[in-house]
């Protein structure tokens, strides 16, 4: 197969994994990014094995492994008394699992990785400030065409057009799908501090997940183990507007008055907190044509099943294979990939939700939820999720 002239449209997570399998291929790739430069701010993310598995065999393994944490287990406590509810086991356990470790990293570092993987690739062109205006598909190719900061009008013609550009996705709307996310009720808030700060207590290799009906929030340590990384979840009727907008700290302990005075000294520790409004939209289409999804541009996931850039890197290694499977039928590939992935990311779409509805029960059907934690055990609870964690690209 000759290589492919492929467009990304999006520079995150998911597009620079995408250009990244691509151009391993042989393809050409061109990246367009509205933003003129790259930036992460105090946020973390999990890696499950069915996404650190794709990492590594991109050859990333060793520089994740310079900058991830394992942790050991998750414990799950509740907001209100601190009492421990149960325990998930990950670390050694899913390593010999799954064959691929649980990883967490500052969102940052794993941007930096992918992209330095990517600028080392000779078939790979970034273009920084763009603004996509507008995809056309067409029966020989595809047409993307996009203004740049001073106002000027370029366009591009490509086999394949990707659209990695988020929730708000423009090449979205080119599948006919053109209904906005919905706001989910829910405001994110999100900090780092210095690990060494942290109560006693939470001060292990290990992630915290605090349950409360108002809420809950999750930390594990990143940056190599040196700070902690904290996300505080919000009940609310408001959406906050993009996705760092400041966060006072006084309001956020307001809300957490009443919780165990551990998570509360926990949540006084950071100096800064950046908010993000969660949203929900259904998977409907990830292909047309010459045009195709992956990530948040195709389905938005809720993060309370850590899943969000997990599916974004399947997303680009399924893609991926299947163009390599079908090297002289493009558009057979792309519906093959819509079909195998549309009953997954659904599948892990409705889990986010059904967790969202388990973290934040009231006090009855909370009490059923954690004796059932508590009989489970650590890996039985990891179990669970073996559909999840044991995936593989069927290449």
């Amino acid at each position: 197969m000759s290589g492919l002239n492929i467009a990304i449209v999006g520079a995150g997570i998911g597009g620079l994994t995408t250009a990244l399998s691509f151009a391993r291929r042989g393809h050409s790739v061109t990246l367009v990014e509205r933003r003129t430069g790259f930036s992460e701010v105090g946020a973390g993310l999990q890696l499950s094995p069915n996404a650190s598995r794709i990492l590594i065999n991109l050859g990333l393994g060793p520089a994740l492994r310079r900058v991830a944490t394992m942790p050991d287990r998750v414990i799950v406590r509740s907001v209100s008394s601190g009492k421990r509810i149960g325990e998930i086991a990950q670390g050694a356990y899913m390593q010999q699992r799954y064959g691929a470790p649980y990883w967490v990293v500052h969102r940052a570092d794993l941007q930096t990785i992918l992209l330095d993987a990517v600028r080392s690739e000779p078939t790979i062109r970034i273009v920084m400030g763009r603004k996509v205006e507008e995809v056309r598909d067409g029966a020989d190719h595809a047409e993307l065409i996009w203004t740049s900061s001073n106002g000027s009008r370029e366009s591009m013609k490509a086999d394949l057009v990707i659209g990695a550009d988020g929730v708000w996705s423009k090449v979205r709307h080119v599948l006919g799908d053109t209904s906005p996310p919905a706001f989910h009720g829910y405001v994110a808030w999100r900090a780092t501090f210095d690990r060494k700060a942290a109560p006693q207590e939470l001060i292990g290799n290990e992630t915290g997940l605090w349950l409360g009906p108002s809420g809950h929030v999750v930390h594990y340590p990143i940056f190599s183990g040196n700070l902690i990384n904290v996300v505080a979840i919000e009940k609310t009727r408001e959406p906050v507007e993009g996705w760092a907008a400041p966060g006072r700290a006084e309001d956020l302990i307001a809300l957490y008055r009443n919780a165990a005075p551990a998570l509360v000294e926990l949540l006084k520790k950071p100096q800064e907190w950046l908010r993000w409004s969660l949203f929900r939209h259904p998977i409907k289409r990830l292909s047309q044509g010459r045009i195709a999804l992956v990530g948040d541009a195709a389905h938005p996931v809720l993060p309370f099943l850590a899943q969000g850039a997990a599916m974004a890197i399947e997303d680009a290694a399924t893609l991926n294979a299947l163009v390599t499977q079908h090297p002289n039928d493009l558009i057979r590939a792309l519906k093959t990939y819509e079909g195998h992935r549309l009953e997954r990311v659904s599948r892990v779409q409705a889990e986010g939700r059904k967790n969202g509805r388990i973290y934040h029960s009231g006090a009855l059907v909370a009490y059923g939820r954690d004796r059932v934690m508590r009989l489970m055990g650590p890996e039985n609870m990891s179990k669970r999720y073996d559909w999840i964690y044991g995936f593989r690209t069927s290449e």
